[in-house]
């Protein structure tokens, strides 16, 4: 970026063919690592072993944590204490700042959609538990009913529920879920873009394109196997496929337009920072609170299996996601 100036300028040219061709090869290297998983979990010709599951998965969260803060929150820091911005940009840690309300903003919808789907539940007869005993990491992304330890009357409750209520409980649950990953998937295409609009302009073009590739790669890794193990009703079920292929899709995205305004468009001029400083900061909010609360939370402290478990079970999730967590933070020190 040194040969970067404050004026609308325009990117680097060179590579101009293997610039082209990295749409291409994003795309296969996104869309394998979002897809495969999600196929793996719900089609019969792709078999996959749970511990192959169970690595992805601890490995992803690890990679969402990482990404927060390494690629999204760090680069916010220095966009938006640029030189080419005015003073005025230097006189508050607005990183931080932008990021702190994306955490209380994705924190309150999630507040008033849990207490509203618990209402809905307890209009039923309901009862949910807000730690997630039930079905593990699964609950955070929606409220989950558990029947009531009252044998008198439970099997009635169960009668009633199976007759009366049999689709409207799992379309709660459904929709808590959905809402959940698409939460934490909005956070990381906004990354995407910005990635590739990069990607297509940036001068050190070569060490970006390979990090990039294995970056988004690991990272597709990570949605992919929030998306596999999302809980839905079959009807929903191309909810998982399309979020994969949204992901695949949206870098390579960046990458055509930032070929198409290559002459024009110079990520380091005073708009470009501003956009991708206040874009990165409310992405890290986001991957902050999903990695934090929704997957280390919920899959280590008020998960059964971690609580029951045998330690070099738990050894296993911890080490998968440091792993993960490391690659994903070496990266950053190309990219």
């Amino acid at each position: 970026m040194s040969d970067s100036n404050c004026g609308s300028g325009g990117g680097a040219t060179t590579y101009a063919q293997l610039r082209i061709a990295s749409i291409f090869i994003v795309l296969i290297g996104s869309t394998s690592g979002a897809l495969f998983p999600v196929l793996a979990q719900r089609t019969n010709w792709l078999h996959v072993p749970k511990a192959v599951f169970d690595f992805a998965k601890y490995f992803g969260s690890g990679v969402i944590i990482a990404t927060a803060f390494i690629h999204l929150l760090s680069p916010a820091l220095g966009e938006l204490s640029s030189p080419c911005l005015s003073p005025a940009w230097q006189q508050y840690p607005y990183p931080l700042a932008l990021a702190m309300l994306s955490i209380f903003s994705i924190f309150i919808v999630e507040l008033v959609a849990f207490r509203w789907g618990t209402a809905k539940l307890a209009a039923l007869g309901v009862r949910h538990d807000a730690h997630g005993h039930g079905l593990g990491a699964h609950s955070a992304h929606g409220p989950e009913g558990g029947m009531s330890n009252d044998d008198s009357n439970s099997e009635k409750i169960k009668e009633d529920l199976e007759s009366a209520h049999d689709h409207e409980l799992p379309e709660l649950g459904a929709l808590g879920q959905i809402i959940g990953v698409f939460i934490l998937e909005f956070g990381v295409l906004l990354h995407s873009i910005l990635i590739g609009l990069t990607l297509a302009v940036d001068a050190n073009f070569i060490t970006l394109f390979v990090v990039i590739v294995f970056h988004q790669t690991f990272e597709g890794l990570g949605i992919g196997t929030r998306l596999a193990y999302l809980q839905v009703p079959s009807k929903y079920n191309y909810v998982a496929i399309c979020g994969a292929l949204l992901y695949g899709i949206t870098t390579p995205i960046g990458i055509a337009v930032g070929l198409g305004v290559q002459n024009t468009y110079n990520p380091g001029s005073t708009t470009a920072s501003i956009v991708s400083g206040v874009l990165d900061s409310l992405s890290a909010g986001i991957l902050l609170y999903t990695g934090l609360v929704e997957l280390l939370a919920h899959e280590f402290i008020f998960n059964k299996e971690m609580i029951t478990g045998s330690n070099g079970h738990v050894a296993y999730a911890v080490s998968c996601m440091l792993f993960g967590c490391g690659i994903m933070a070496l990266l950053g020190r190309w990219a």
